[in-house]
């Protein structure tokens, strides 16, 4: 858990070595919690990676985030993982989260994030919070600095029992993304790393098919989704130049996942109810 943008989802990634997780700097990256499994010799970890708490929620695909992580971690968590982000200045979506966490009774490990970063920072703010977990572990998700450390720390404190999960009849580590929504989501991402800040609030990616053809060529067609036609008119760009770039970034990286070579037809639409694929 933790406010937006402090490193969770690039935390998950690095634990499971590769991308569950869609990253980028915007807010509301992360719009549902994401589950996936962790396994080595010791055993296993079902981890779930939260979106972020908004505190002022100005539009629905903010309450909807709130409601989710909510929801989630009423649901027999075992550990809370709190990350923060050293530099950054506490607010009160700081303050929120906090208050959320003082509620469990369960162990809880305070994570800070960016350990690479010396300036800025803002950690003596920080320091006041570390009294009420169990651990305290300075890492960088980005750089995997001090996550060994981390995971030992998590395993020390997590109940013994049997395995949750077979892991032997997984292709990948998500549990709750299958293959139009993990596609989605990376489609997604591009369109955050590509787009002007306030475009991403406004957009859904929807998968409508995936065909493996003769040639060994995976073939999808997907579409985003966006509120307003001035929106998508920056898109699809001039001469469809933005939806080409966002187009071609996801394909490449989802050439890489399958390792084979993907086609990839993306449109972009206006839809009054994108909100309902978020």
């Amino acid at each position: 858990m933790g406010r937006p943008n402090v490193g969770k989802s690039t935390l998950l990634n690095t634990f499971l070595g590769q991308k569950v997780s869609i990253t980028s700097p915007k807010p509301q990256t992360t719009r549902f919690p994401v589950q996936a499994v962790y396994e080595d010799t010791r055993g296993q970890i079902i981890f779930v990676d939260t979106p972020g708490i908004f505190t002022k929620v100005k539009d629905q695909v903010a309450a909807r985030i709130n409601l989710r992580t909510e929801e989630m971690i009423e649901k027999g968590i075992d550990i809370i993982v709190y990350m923060v982000d050293h530099t950054r200045q506490r607010a009160d979506e700081e303050n929120r989260v906090l208050g959320m966490v003082r509620k469990l009774h369960i162990p809880k490990i305070m994570v800070v994030n960016k350990v690479d970063i010396q300036s800025p920072t803002h950690i003596v703010q920080y320091r006041f919070m570390e009294d009420e977990f169990d651990k305290v572990v300075e890492i960088s998700a980005l750089e995997n600095k001090h996550i060994p450390i981390l995971l030992d720390a998590i395993f020390e404190r997590l109940p013994e029992g049997s395995a949750i999960v077979d892991t032997s009849t997984l292709i990948q580590p998500g549990l709750n993304l299958d293959s139009k929504t993990f596609i989605s989501e990376i489609i997604r991402e591009k369109a955050f790393l590509n787009l002007r800040r306030e475009v991403p609030y406004a957009i859904a990616a929807v998968v409508d098919e995936i065909e493996e053809r003769d040639n060994g060529t995976t073939y999808i067609k997907a579409r985003l989704l966006t509120s307003a036609d001035r929106y998508k008119g920056m898109i699809i760009g001039t001469n469809g130049a933005m939806i080409k770039e966002i187009s071609m970034a996801a394909r490449k990286e989802l050439e890489v996942a399958a390792n084979k070579k993907v086609y990839l037809e993306l449109t972009v639409e206006t839809d009054d109810h994108w909100i309902d694929y978020v």
